[in-house]
């Protein structure tokens, strides 16, 4: 075994994982308009398989249309779908890399509805507008409750019957989960709003919806926020999720049977330190209007970042709530208080890129593991230059966040042409490397 703890293995009750270097949910529009995946998601997901990375946690699966983030998004809404997830997995399976399907649903983040949805509001928690965006939404009935936890229980017995090697449940990042527990969103008056065990109900009950049809020996975590984010950038937004309460219910999940918990924070995406980094204000001024077709009335949409005198408030804004904060591990002192109250492994994501800021990480008991997405779009083979003893690779991810912001309208990859020699033709023709394979067959 090495010696090296970023590449020790990590051990969970069903589930044996070759390091502690794992790739983070990372969404792009690859895969068909009618949620059918394709061969570049697969020749995606295994470009990082080849990279080292000890596993994979999907892009953001919606387990029905009406809960899909934008459209060309492999989903797992049907039977028909488990084909092409049976295909991705062995092909990740081919370069020792386990393959975790995140279970999801955009709740109100729903920012390209897609003709499906046309003239059809997204279900939150309540009828609340958020403030970034302004993308309208409804609340959801209680009986809409249990259809989704149904259909949540459904997508996890098709994961396990695709071969896969687990699941997690997407709670954190502002969409649907995260809007029941979050106060500042949840307004309902039933038994799903008001205290904290009923905010968490929805949460509890599809985990156990979850084991009860993909079995309790299937390996189940949970991506959840430590806390919102309280601070000054939105006045008006009403305080949320507190880390005590988080704690709380990451308590609860562990005593429910989840095999591990996934740290982030925030509840509003974006943020300044959700992601952290850059704030690109040209990428939005091209890409951002692909929210309108959504029935937007936010605060802060389009408008602040097309006009520049908007724009450069808006960034002085943005750029002073950053200060004092970290960019790499902007989460991990979170993780490591949530991991002092459970004894489960913590994964905590959130920028990291330097194999020594890793190590410590790892090391000093703020968490099992890591996840990382941009410094691994960046960098496909980034643990592979870790475990040959680099700390940082030789272009390094600049955490510019135009990868994040690419993805509303194009093909997801890395957009920061400064890493491509301000070669604007060399940028794209990498990006495109996805589509290099011929298409998928079931």
């Amino acid at each position: 075994m090495s010696t090296d703890i970023l590449f020790h293995p990590i051990v969970f009750p069903h589930l044996t994982v070759k390091n502690r270097i794992f790739r983070s949910s990372i969404a792009g529009r690859i895969d068909n308009y009618d949620g059918s995946g394709t061969q570049a998601r697969i020749t995606w997901e295994e470009k990082f398989a080849k990279g080292g990375v000890g596993a994979i946690v999907s892009s953001f699966v919606p387990v029905h249309v009406r809960g899909r983030v934008q459209p060309n998004y492999a989903m797992i809404d049907n039977d028909d779908k488990i084909p092409f997830w049976t295909a991705l997995g062995n092909a990740v399976h081919r370069h020792d890399c386990k393959f975790i399907l995140q279970l999801s649903h955009s709740g109100r983040q729903r920012d390209i509805p897609g003709v499906e949805n046309l003239m059809n509001k997204a279900l939150s928690a309540s009828g609340t507008t958020d403030t970034f965006h302004g993308l309208l939404c409804e609340e959801l009935t209680a009986e809409g409750i249990r259809g989704l936890v149904k259909m949540f229980g459904d997508g996890a017995r098709r994961a396990r019957t695709a071969g896969l090697d687990g699941l997690e449940i997407h709670a954190s990042h502002g969409y649907l989960f995260t809007q029941f527990l979050s106060p500042a969103i949840n307004r309902r008056r039933d038994e799903y709003g008001g205290s904290l065990e009923n905010r968490a109900r929805f949460l509890m009950e599809t985990v156990a919806e979850i084991q009860r049809c993909a079995g309790r020996d299937f390996h189940l975590q949970v991506k959840i926020n430590a806390m919102d984010f309280n601070d000054a950038l939105w006045p008006w937004q009403a305080k949320g999720t507190t880390l005590d309460e988080s704690v709380q219910v990451c308590q609860w999940l562990e005593a429910a049977g989840v095999h591990a918990l996934h740290i982030s924070v925030g509840s509003i995406f974006p943020h300044p330190l959700l992601p952290p980094g850059g704030f690109p204000g040209d990428e939005l001024d091209w890409w951002y209007g692909h929210l309108i077709s959504s029935g937007t009335r936010g605060y802060l949409n389009y408008s602040a970042f097309h006009f520049r005198l908007t724009r450069a408030v808006f960034l002085y804004l943005w750029n002073r709530t950053k200060k004092g904060h970290p960019v790499e591990g902007v989460s991990r002192e979170l993780a490591r208080a949530v991991k002092e109250k459970v004894s489960i492994p913590v994964i905590s994501t959130g920028g990291y890129q330097r194999g020594s800021f890793i190590r410590e990480t790892i090391g000093g008991g703020y968490c099992d593991a890591v996840s990382i997405a941009r410094s691994l779009i960046a960098n496909n083979n980034l643990p592979r230059m870790l475990e040959e003893g680099r700390d940082l690779p030789e272009k390094p991810c600049s955490y510019c966040n135009r990868c994040l912001v690419n993805v509303v309208a194009n093909p997801l990859g890395c957009y920061d042409v400064r890493r491509f020699g301000g070669d604007h033709d060399a940028m794209v023709r990498e990006v495109m490397t996805v589509f290099s394979e011929p298409g998928f067959r079931s």
